[in-house]
């Protein structure tokens, strides 16, 4: 557990461990190491250019104890402090403790599984990393990999905690620097994984520096996890300009894959190694000989559908080899497609139908993309799109079991609908007007009460008495969307005017211009409108014209405005009027 300081791993000595039943304290050991190695370092510096100095050495500690037998699981608990200062993924690793622990679960009978190799030392940047993190069990039970958290444990007021009567000490996970996580421990291109069944780490380390990991080994019984092993132990990045270095790309978003071809047989392979010039590819098919190629990117036919280890020698046979192992999948044949129903309007939904098609299924995977923003993870999704013209690139990335995935995409043009009614009006009663309906090819006013004709856009309109009528416009669009509008009609006995105590300018195309309603005047003298300190905002001669909110370009503030006006009746009697009106946005 220590590193360049001897003195961390001599505080170890002796270690202290509690033992828990039911999570309540049971008995405490004090127990010194009985031996001390030098951990190997799994690197090979021969073709290193500057090969970094590495020592890491290893206590090993024996505890014999009998526990007699319990319905409850006991618990293992050794803690210590601190980590290396020089750890980039976790906050404050100087402070922050380790918690080592075990469980012996109740009435199983098992031996915990024990881990294969031990980690390497060191990792090059930018170079790709496989390291086997497999372990064995004795018992043969299943055995499934994952990373999961470090766990906090002593501090530096008390680095090596005692834990003698009362529960269980609250165990926690370790803080980590973002962007880091416990699954996401270091970065990558791609990014470090580890493959669930085998344990296999892979991944191409784009970040130098300490990274602390941690692996949990579940061993399965009968379809239940029995007992949890977890190794935890730090990767050190570090630029190692490597001599030679054999790489084949991922490009699969399985766990060392390759790929996953699902259209064909046939395998073109990239080499990115650098350093070499002799190259010798193994495809990987078993009990044949001539699955192989000396060619620097070779392809290759398989002779039939499975999954296949191929590796690459590089220089093998010479001082400075390299080699690397990716996993190929051959599944053809799949192919993403899909269909949809319904109108190409604004707010109609459409069904989207998956077609997409297997020789291997099942087909488990979709991922739609409707090109708004919006997206989906549904078979036959139904989605929506607003009153906006646009054309929206559709898009499917569906995928099978086996690793497939295939893309089918298609664009859908929506056509907006902005069915105009227009603005609300008054009249005095025994007058005629004109309606100025747009925004379609086709007209339904309803009612139709007083209309010359509500199967147009613009008929007349002529009420014998006064009241208020409203309309709404129904409005079919050359592609055969359909939208609606409403417009007030006030029929007034004499001169009229209608001003609103309230208005929001936010662009939103509702209510966002202040605007005066009249009827019987034949002219509009002036319309002014102040803020609360008296400075003129808005000026006007024209009753069609209204405010919009701003002054010289800038957007007024929220609150309370005041307005006159001054027109002159049809007998030529001049009249003022005045009110308030409040700006919301």
């Amino acid at each position: 557990m220590g590193g360049g300081n001897p003195a961390a791993l001599d505080s170890d000595d002796p270690a202290f461990i509690s033992i828990y039943n039911n999570n309540f304290f049971f008995s405490f050991d004090s127990i010194y190491a009985v031996s001390s190695i030098k951990v190997p370092v799994n690197f090979s510096n021969d073709c290193i250019n500057n090969p970094p100095n590495t020592c890491i050495n290893r206590l090993q500690f024996k505890l014999t104890k009998y526990l007699p037998p319990s319905n409850n699981a006991y618990q293992l608990v050794y803690q210590r402090c601190c980590r290396n200062e020089t750890i980039n993924n976790i906050v404050n690793p100087g402070t922050t403790g380790a918690t080592y622990s075990c469980t012996i679960p109740p009435g199983t009978c098992n031996n915990s599984a024990s881990f294969i190799n031990f980690p390497p030392q060191i990792i090059c940047v930018n170079n790709p990393f496989i390291y086997d993190h497999g372990a064995f069990d004795a018992d043969g039970d299943s055995l499934s990999y994952e990373f999961c958290p470090s766990l906090k444990g002593g501090d530096p007021n008390d680095p090596k905690p005692i834990s003698i009567g009362g529960f269980i000490p609250p165990i926690t996970s370790v803080n980590y620097r973002s962007p880091f996580t416990a699954l996401i421990p270091m970065g990558g291109n791609p990014i470090l994984q580890i493959d669930p069944v085998t344990g296999v780490i892979t991944g191409t380390p784009n970040i130098q520096g300490r990274f602390v990991v941690a692996v949990c080994c579940k061993e399965w019984r009968n379809g239940v996890v029995i007992n949890t092993v977890t190794r935890e132990f730090q990767f050190v990045v570090t630029n190692c300009s490597k001599a030679v270095v054999a790489s084949i790309p991922q490009y699969s978003e399985l766990p060392n894959t390759y790929v996953v071809n699902c259209k064909n047989y046939t395998v073109n392979f990239v080499n990115q190694s650098t350093g070499g010039f002799k190259y010798f590819w193994d495809f990987g098919v078993e009990g044949i000989t001539t699955d192989t190629s000396s060619l620097f990117q070779p392809s290759y036919v398989y002779p039939d559908t499975g999954t296949y280890v191929v590796k690459l020698m590089v220089n093998a046979g010479t001082t400075c080899p390299d080699s690397i192992s990716r996993i190929v999948k051959v599944y053809p044949i799949f192919d993403a497609d899909f269909t949809y129903k319904g109108s190409l309007c604004p707010n109609e939904p459409i069904l989207f139908n998956d077609e997409s098609s297997a020789t291997f299924n099942p087909i488990n995977f979709w991922s739609w993309n409707f090109g708004d923003g919006q997206i989906s993870t549904e078979q036959n999704p139904t989605h929506a799109y607003a009153n906006v013209s646009n054309n929206y690139q559709v898009t499917l990335i569906a995928g099978t079991s086996y690793g497939c995935r295939d893309t089918a995409s298609e664009i859908l043009t929506i056509s907006g609908v902005n069915i105009f009614a227009g603005n609300d009006t008054v009249i005095v009663k025994e007058n005629t007007i004109q309606f100025q309906g747009s925004g379609a090819v086709d007209y339904f006013w309803n009612p139709s009460s007083f209309l010359s004709n509500a199967n147009i856009s613009n008929p007349t309109a002529y009420y014998p008495d006064s009241g208020r009528y409203t309309y709404i416009l129904q409005g079919t669009t050359a592609n055969g969307c359909i939208g609606y509008d409403t417009m007030n009609v006030i029929v007034a006995t004499g001169p009229y005017v209608s001003v609103p105590n309230a208005f929001t300018p936010n662009s939103d195309g509702n209510n966002d211009i202040f605007r005066i309603l009249a009827a019987g005047y034949r002219k509009l003298n002036s319309f002014k409108i102040f803020n609360r300190w008296g400075q003129l905002m808005y000026a006007s001669t024209d009753f069609r014209k209204g405010w919009d909110g701003r002054q010289n370009g800038r957007d007024c503030d929220v609150g309370t405005y005041f307005w006159i006006l001054n027109a002159t009746d049809l007998n030529g009697v001049n009249k003022t009027i005045k009110g308030d009106v409040t700006l919301l946005r």
